[in-house]
């Protein structure tokens, strides 16, 4: 891995702020990413699921370019 001097500063700052080593502050980011990326794939799952429920239960809510027929003026 490589950073610019300033990246490796910054990076060494964050991992002080929060107690820990440079090592274990970059494989920790690198666990949350992978949590973070999870997360998203789960929740538009989840969105996906749910979108005709809404979109019946609020239809104004519907974005007009996704609308079906004509769009109101």
């Amino acid at each position: 891995m490589s950073f610019t001097d300033e990246e490796l500063e910054g990076a060494r700052a964050a991992a002080a702020a929060e107690g820990k080593s440079l090592k274990q502050y970059l494989h920790d980011l690198g666990v949350r990413e992978m949590q973070r990326q999870q997360f998203v794939v789960g929740a538009s799952a989840w969105a996906e699921r749910l979108r005709g429920e809404f979109d019946d239960a609020f239809p104004d809510e519907v974005p007009p370019s996704q609308r079906g027929g004509s769009a109101a003026a």
